[in-house]
């Protein structure tokens, strides 16, 4: 079973954050955007049951993404089914019309620029993105996939690393979480679905 371990952190200095990495080795692609489109499960609730299904489009392409529910208090730890969809500009579209003919419901969006940076940490090939996400700010993420047997150890590498890049409070909700808590709690309008 594929997990992926994750780290979230809302920064106010993404360039300060970059500085560092650059100065541990790491090279930072240029940005571009990510529309993630989340669905509701026709019988259960996924804010319930803490698990989530999207279409991610990025560029041309786009993935379908399963997300399982958090197995550790401390980070974003969870079952990951990440699966490549046929590239084209058509393709969102077709997927999403196939899952609402389901009775999966479109719930929100979450929109960001992303950098991502690759960097080598304790033997670790960790993935690090730098979020510009619409309505909530910015945010970097650290991550890295493992079997359930290497989690500890994978955690204990993103801590370091966090502290290394002074990066605290550790934000374990979802970006699509926060931004139906900013929904609910604020004049803004969830989409319209």
């Amino acid at each position: 079973m594929r997990l992926e371990v994750e780290l979230k952190f809302p920064v106010q200095d993404l360039e300060r954050v970059e500085g560092q990495l650059r100065s541990l080795g790491a090279e930072i692609a240029h940005p571009h955007e990510e529309v993630d489109r989340y669905y509701g499960h026709p019988a259960r609730n996924f804010a319930q049951t803490d698990e989530a299904l999207r279409i991610r489009q990025k560029g041309g392409h786009c993935f379908l993404t399963y997300k399982g529910p958090k197995i550790d208090p401390t980070t974003k730890t969870r079952r990951e089914i990440d699966l490549p969809l046929p590239a084209g500009p058509d393709s969102f579209a077709a997927w999403d019309e196939l899952l609402q003919a389901l009775g999966f419901r479109p719930v929100a969006e979450v929109r960001k620029q992303r950098r991502k940076a690759f960097l080598t940490w304790q033997g670790y090939r960790v993935e690090i993105s730098l979020d510009e996400v619409v309505e909530l700010g910015s945010f970097v993420e650290l991550e890295l996939v493992s079997d359930p047997a290497g989690v500890d150890s994978a955690r204990s590498a993103l801590l370091a690393l966090a502290d290394r890049l002074e990066l605290h409070q550790s934000e374990r909700r979802s970006y699509l979480e926060l931004l139906m808590k900013k929904y609910s709690s604020s004049t803004i309008e969830p989409l319209p679905y």
